[in-house]
């Protein structure tokens, strides 16, 4: 049975403190409050004890120190995480944040990262060198999270998924050890993380091929929610036979107040956000069918790639309500595209929005078992999102939020990308990972037998192999 943290005398935490270069905070402390803090303000969660780490040692140690006394242990990066998994309730919290590096390699474009970084801080190292590495679409993100649960964004088409361009990481495994893995060490811990989530251990460090690109075209497209229909249909069609030079994401939101123009503003929009990343004398050819289709807005020019990674960062601070569901999707069927625009017209506050993210290009050239990553086949990753700053709204973003998912998830693939959902439910985990989820399990059972890292969307281990463990060590 866990333990909670109260259990466990003040002398042991101070002893334990002496052992580490970091820092640690309990609830006593005057900074506890600002220390559980997450992006997500929804999620209210009060840990027994944070350990900021300054090294891989420090990770080791607390790693230890929460299987030594039998505690719930969450790990926190970026603390991005709609489900808020980078916090429990009474438990010990391994805080990466001051663990921040970026080496860039410009001899063969590899940059290894801090487990605490975030994307802005990798965008900004890598583009004075003319260089990226696929990630997300807002880089306050952290690189943990998104990384481990895969990594879908502008560069997805045109040079896959993160877990595509990882090739190496280091890792705090459950009995305190610290290994390398990658294509030729601990293959199989090297599978599981690339898209299994944090089940396997603690990640300290990143290595990430990255690839040529500085400036890009991109930005927003608006039409009316009326004309979601015919947009969809169009893009279904479109995106998919683009150049893999061009990405975009179509959605369905409001317009918030700024910083658009005062005639949008409250307003009910189909948008696609584009990501263009070829040669710019042929982005007016490449563009023409988008401007033929008369948006109401177009705010699409050549930039710096950081630039587009973090257009929205404004809009989304940390400390709004947030509630997240997610589903893949094979196609927009006329039934589908309905469901959009009856929702997408239902819209509660501005910020609230749905998302389609197109899996194809180089995403969809990975093997369907090269990662654990299984919806390799389907056209769309969706998230829909209810965010509003206000906590009274909470229930209102929350419900508009699962209306929608379930009104379209008869229609889906039947999983969700894993960074996209809340704490749903085991048979929800399994789905999300179809025919890799046994294998995940064998590799969690070798790993991690007593399921010490499970507050993330679990992948539980096998109670035979746990059995076999126990007799084993």
């Amino acid at each position: 049975m866990k333990k909670t943290v109260a259990e466990i005398s003040i002398d042991s935490i101070k002893a334990f403190e002496k052992t580490i270069k970091g820092s640690i905070v309990l609830p006593s402390d005057s900074d506890y409050d600002d220390a559980r803090k997450i992006y997500n303000a929804m999620i209210d969660k009060r840990p027994g004890l944070f350990v900021f780490c300054k090294n891989t040692d420090d990770v080791v140690a607390a790693v230890n120190f929460g299987r030594e006394n039998n505690l719930l242990i969450a790990i926190r990066g970026g603390g991005h995480n709609g489900a808020g998994l980078g916090l429990c309730n009474d438990g010990l919290v391994i805080d990466l944040s001051g663990i921040k590096f970026v080496d860039v390699n410009t001899i063969n474009n590899t940059v290894k990262v801090g487990g605490g970084n975030i994307w802005s801080e990798v965008d900004i190292a890598t583009h004075e060198f003319g260089l990226a590495i696929p990630s997300g679409m807002v880089s306050s993100t952290g690189v943990g999270g998104l990384t481990l649960g895969g990594g879908v964004g502008y560069l997805s088409r045109k040079y896959g998924l993160t877990i595509d361009n990882l090739i190496e990481a280091e890792m705090v495994l459950a009995n305190g050890s610290f290994v390398t893995v990658n294509a030729s060490k601990n293959q199989d811990l090297f599978w599981a993380i690339r898209g299994g989530g944090g089940n396997f251990g603690v990640v300290t460090s990143f290595s990430f091929q990255a690839h040529p690109v500085k400036m890009i075209t991109g930005g927003p497209t608006l039409w009316p929610i009326e004309r979601v229909e015919e947009i969809m249909e169009w893009y279904d069609t479109f995106i998919h036979e683009a150049s893999e030079d061009l990405n975009g994401f179509i959605a369905t939101m409001i317009i918030p107040e700024s910083p658009f123009p005062a005639d949008l503003h409250n307003k009910k929009f189909c948008a696609i956000v584009w990501c263009y990343t070829g040669d710019p004398k042929k982005f007016a050819d490449t563009f023409k069918p988008v401007l033929d289709l008369n948006p109401v807005f177009a705010h699409v020019g050549e930039m710096p790639y950081p630039s587009l990674q973090g257009m929205f960062d404004g809009l989304l601070p940390s400390g709004l309500q947030w509630y997240w569901r997610a589903d893949f999707f094979n196609d927009l069927t006329p039934e589908i595209r309905a469901e959009h625009l009856k929702y997408g017209s239902k819209i509660p506050t501005p910020l609230s929005q749905m998302h389609l993210y197109p899996i194809t290009g180089a995403a969809s050239r990975v093997g369907a078992e090269d990662t654990p990553w299984a919806y390799r086949d389907s056209k769309y990753a969706g998230v829909f999102i209810g965010v509003s700053p206000d906590p009274n709204k909470a229930e209102e973003i929350t419900n508009w939020c699962k209306a929608y998912q379930e009104a379209l998830h008869p229609y889906s693939a039947g999983g969700a990308y894993s960074n996209f959902m809340m704490n749903e439910g085991q048979e929800r985990v399994k789905a999300s990972y179809k025919h890799n989820y046994e294998r995940l399990v064998k590799i969690k059972s070798s790993y991690d037998p007593q399921n010490l890292f499970r507050v993330n969307q679990n992948i539980k281990p096998s109670t035979q192999n746990i059995r076999i463990n126990i007799l084993t060590f």
